[in-house]
């Protein structure tokens, strides 16, 4: 056994966490064949080796499936997912060449923890805690299920467990959306009924200081709502007679900001408020045209809310932008000709979905040149992501119906992910019941549950709780649906199975400070993990 005590799994994490498997690199690709050949040298997978899989994403990544059969009539099934890319590590400043050792770099943060934030100097006072990029988010949770996949190789668990460890969720969950279709087929294959998908994220603190222990029965979603901002060209010296799109978009950003209105409240759980997470304008080069073209994206959390009624609120938002933009356009306007003896300009500001915007630009100008237009920038390798190419499609079509301007557009840029919620399953209830009086009287920790996994998870792609319907809105506004950027709807649907994420304590996800307490970590978690599977398979 070589993944079952606390200072093998270190180890193991600390493997895990030197390739730098920041989303989209070569080491992403590397680190997924390295899993494969760990799961490899398990005595289960020499014999079985076609049960461990490395299976293409379709962009020069995989992904990792290890399955182990209890017998061959057993069909009961637990899927083990985690990810195994993680974000770039530029905020480590001097420690940067550092972040993927991290042995290395916990040993300097211990040695010069003066120069710590305060919270992260408390935490070092007690447990023992580990540094670097990765360690909770999420390799620690790929190193418990690995741990766990041995124990079910020497015949533990009463059932079979299924690992599947994915890229990309960093950014698109490519891994995820791949891996779903390769589910379904393998139930089928192999005679698999899934019983759970058991996630291993980190917990999140809910608020500073946070130090309550969670469980999650379900996982927030996201959309990536756009807006694309067309306003009149003019020079700097004559501003009144055009319209700067620089002043559009922050009249946008001044109204959805942290706007409350968009919170959800479910199970006494608040979502996030939405925050904002690019803006610029499109300007190519430096000149005294003033900007009239610019754009905003924004992180809009979904609980339940439809994407009908979220769309709706959108839309209304930039209609009341519009108006308090035109406002005040006027306000200066008639000050400015009142200074200077002339008539004031009036400005009037449209408000578009995409969809309202794509149907006017084939009226306009044909479908076939629409279509054209659509293949030559989404079916193009040109180094753009999907939401550059999202912003390039939408701009062009602004360009091409600039008559319409000034105007605001509406669109969604990819990823998506759909809220998932397994709150009100019967077998979830108990499950969880099950293992808080289990924590207590264990270890005396109260586990809290959650309904939400509030740090954006692939268990979004478990099942599709939103009736196709609703999706129909989001395909109309995002330019990318179907031209490059999918779910697999068929393969969700079927996918349908509940979810469950009992993960680590970390602190600071995304951040330098990033750490794990280990002991927590490879011995209760890895306990809760254990006594979770044999309560599922126990009939």
């Amino acid at each position: 056994m070589k993944w079952q005590t606390r200072q093998q799994l270190k180890q193991l994490l600390c493997r895990l966490v030197e390739y730098a498997s920041v989303s989209g690199s070569e080491a992403e690709v590397r680190l997924a064949e390295y899993i494969a050949d760990q799961l490899h040298t398990l005595d289960y997978f020499q014999t079985n080796r076609e049960l461990v899989q490395l299976h293409p994403t379709g962009d020069g990544r995989y992904f990792v499936t290890a399955l182990v059969k209890k017998e061959e009539q057993v069909r009961d099934t637990i899927v083990l997912v985690s990810h195994f890319d993680v974000v770039d590590v530029q905020d480590y400043g001097a420690w940067k060449e550092i972040a993927f050792a991290p042995e290395t770099l916990t040993e300097r943060f211990y040695e010069q923890k003066e120069q710590l934030p305060a919270d992260v100097q408390a935490d070092l006072q007690h447990d023992e805690w580990l540094f670097g990029r990765g360690v909770m988010d999420m390799k620690c949770g790929l190193a418990l299920h690995m741990s766990l996949i041995e124990q079910a190789c020497h015949g533990q668990f009463n059932g079979n467990l299924l690992l599947l460890t994915v890229p990309d969720e960093e950014v698109n969950s490519v891994g995820m959306r791949a891996a779903v279709p390769t589910l379904v087929e393998m139930a089928k294959k192999y005679d698999l009924v899934y019983q759970l998908v058991l996630n291993s994220e980190p917990m999140f603190t809910r608020y500073p200081g946070d130090q309550t222990n969670y469980i999650y029965t379900g996982s927030i979603g996201k959309v990536l709502p756009g807006f694309y901002c067309y306003g009149k060209e003019t020079h700097v010296g004559e501003p009144l007679a055009g319209l700067n799109a620089n002043l559009m978009v922050a009249q946008i950003v001044n109204e959805l900001e942290l706007n409350t209105d968009f919170c959800e409240v479910f199970g006494g759980e608040v979502s996030p408020p939405p925050t904002n997470l690019f803006q610029t304008d499109l300007k190519e080069d430096y000149s005294v045209q003033i900007p009239h073209r610019a754009v905003t994206l924004f992180n809009l959390f979904l609980q339940q809310k439809s994407l009908d009624d979220v769309t709706a609120s959108l839309v209304e938002l930039a209609k009341r932008a519009a108006e308090r933009m035109e406002k005040r356009y006027h306000e200066q306007a008639v000050r400015f000709a009142q200074m200077e003896g002339s008539t004031p300009k009036w400005i009037s500001v449209n408000v578009w979905t995409f969809a309202e915007l794509r149907q006017k630009a084939v009226e306009m100008f044909g479908r076939e040149k629409i279509e054209q237009l659509e293949k030559n920038i989404f079916m193009s390798e040109r180094g753009k992501d999907e939401r550059e190419r999202t912003i390039e499609f939408v701009d062009q079509l602004g360009i091409l119906c600039k008559d319409l301007a000034p105007m605001i557009v509406l669109f969604y840029a990819p990823p998506y992910y759909p809220a998932v919620n397994s709150s009100d399953e019967p077998f979830i209830q108990r499950l969880v019941s099950s293992l808080q009086q289990y924590a207590h009287e264990k270890h005396g920790i109260t586990l809290v549950q959650q309904h939400y996994f509030g740090g954006i998870s692939d268990l979004s792609y478990v099942g599709l709780q939103q009736p196709l319907a609703s999706l129909r809105v989001l395909a109309a506004n995002m330019p990318m649906w179907n031209q490059g950027y999918t779910l697999p709807i068929e393969a969700l649907a079927e996918f349908n199975v509940p979810v469950l994420n009992v993960g680590p304590v970390g602190r600071d996800a995304h951040q330098w400070t990033e750490r794990l307490n280990v002991p927590f970590a490879f011995e209760t978690v890895k306990d809760w993990l254990v006594y979770t599977i044999e309560k599922v398979f126990v009939k």
